[in-house]
């Protein structure tokens, strides 16, 4: 018909996956995303909420057959990581929407974290850029039974740090945000040190007598101190700290290491790059993935998958 002029091309739909948990007034926060992708011209958003069965991988996989056109997490660390395994190996784009304490991944990317509003601006009109992800294998009996496949973006650790994670309970981290891993740390410095035999890449294996192994993808943690000043994001390595303070003297001169981001050896602290690592441990130890608890194993290893996940960054 006359003056019916050419048909719209489809506006882009981005996926909004969320932990309703964590937030108080969800209703609200729908409300303000939706019209911030309608304002930036694109569709209403597709709105799907986390399950304790499924804290996003399936929900992401769904987005994608859906022809969603950016995948955006809006929760805590936990749910970005369960949102990306669905992404890793894609080509559509991660936008993160801060939603829990840490926001660790979109601090290490130095993106907006005090401000959803610009998060969705980001997600929506950003810059692609590829990332690495490690690929972590949990052995929890130590015999390879049955090992489980987790990835991680940030970090993946056992021993000490773990049990930080797991102490520090998620009223405490409402109400005082990152400073609950503080009053966890604290608790916990006095714990028993523990037997690990670690091979990294070719090298000869190593034995160690410690309180923590972290394997990282970047460097950045809680409070914007960085344990481990050399790890980038995309550059294709992975790192390892082993911590093994005595006492909580050993403590007070690690954390004055890492707040001053010295880089030169502490012998209670050990750097490694890597693309691959295995650790086993003479008894089972907390394990946490991205700040979240996973339980305890005897054994795990890692590698790095490299700019296996592209993310939307300013």
């Amino acid at each position: 018909p006359l003056g019916a002029g050419t048909p719209e091309a489809p506006r882009k739909v981005a996926a909004i996956i969320v932990n309703p948990t964590k937030f108080d007034n969800l209703a609200a926060v729908r409300e303000q995303v939706t019209s911030g992708c309608m304002a930036a011209g694109w569709a209403q958003p597709l709105w799907v909420e986390t399950t304790a069965q499924d804290p996003g991988t399936g929900q992401a996989r769904q987005a994608l057959l859906d022809g969603a056109a950016v995948v955006c997490p809006l929760g805590g660390d936990g749910t970005v990581r369960a949102v990306a395994a669905a992404l890793v190996g894609t080509e559509t784009p991660l936008g993160l929407l801060p939603g829990g304490t840490g926001n660790l991944l979109a601090r290490n990317l130095s993106l907006p974290v005090d401000s959803l509003d610009g998060a969705l601006k980001v997600a929506l009109t950003g810059q692609n850029k590829r990332i690495d992800v490690g690929r972590l294998t949990i052995d929890r009996s130590g015999e390879d039974e049955r090992p489980e496949e987790q990835i991680f973006l940030i970090m993946a650790g056992l021993g000490f740090d773990a049990a930080i994670m797991a102490d520090a309970p998620e009223r405490l981290k409402k109400t005082v945000g990152p400073l609950a891993y503080t009053f966890s740390g604290a608790k916990n410095l006095r714990g028993p040190q523990f037997k690990v035999r670690i091979k990294i890449d070719g090298e000869p294996e190593l034995s160690r007598r410690t309180r923590s192994v972290v394997i990282g993808n970047c460097g950045k943690i809680t409070g914007g101190l960085v344990l481990m000043p050399r790890a980038e994001i995309d550059d294709g390595w992975l790192d390892a700290v082993i911590l093994s303070p005595v006492g909580v003297v050993g403590w007070v001169a690690l954390a004055g290491r890492v707040i001053s981001r010295r880089r030169k050896g502490h012998e209670r602290v050990d750097h490694h790059r890597l693309r691959s690592v295995a650790v086993d441990c003479d008894r089972p130890q907390a394990i946490q993935i991205d700040g979240d608890t996973f339980g305890s194993a005897r054994a795990l290893s890692a590698t790095v998958d490299p700019l296996a996940l592209v993310v939307r960054v300013g």
